[in-house]
């Protein structure tokens, strides 16, 4: 049920991030959920790969390549989602920072199951 929740939350911080920055457009909650999916998948999936093998750069930036790393992973989901569209990489970039409080944020509301 929690997972559920994360995932409703997860879009709505997305819609949130399309009403602060005109240059990301979502067609819908539909968009929205699916494009929430998608991010939790890369984030998964490609995240830990490409952080491990940009780990140098990362090092050599003092880990502010690690956000141009999430810039480029909100990109390349919206990408591959036809309703979901990002103007470039600098809207990608914020993007992905607003995302990342907002949903960061939105999931602190839910208690935690553990206590």
């Amino acid at each position: 049920m929690r997972l559920l929740l994360l995932w409703i939350l997860n879009a709505v911080a997305l819609l949130a991030v399309t009403w602060l920055l005109p240059s990301i457009h979502v067609a819908g909650f539909g968009t929205a959920l699916v494009a929430a999916l998608v991010l939790g998948f890369i984030n998964t999936l490609v995240r830990p790969v490409l952080a491990l093998l940009t780990l140098p750069i990362t090092v050599l930036t003092l880990g502010i390549f690690y956000l141009v790393l999430n810039g480029l992973l909100f990109w390349l989901a919206s990408a591959l989602l036809p309703g979901f569209q990002v103007a470039g990489f600098w809207a990608a970039f914020l993007g992905a920072i607003l995302y990342g409080v907002i949903a960061w944020a939105l999931s602190a509301l839910i208690p935690n199951s553990r206590g």
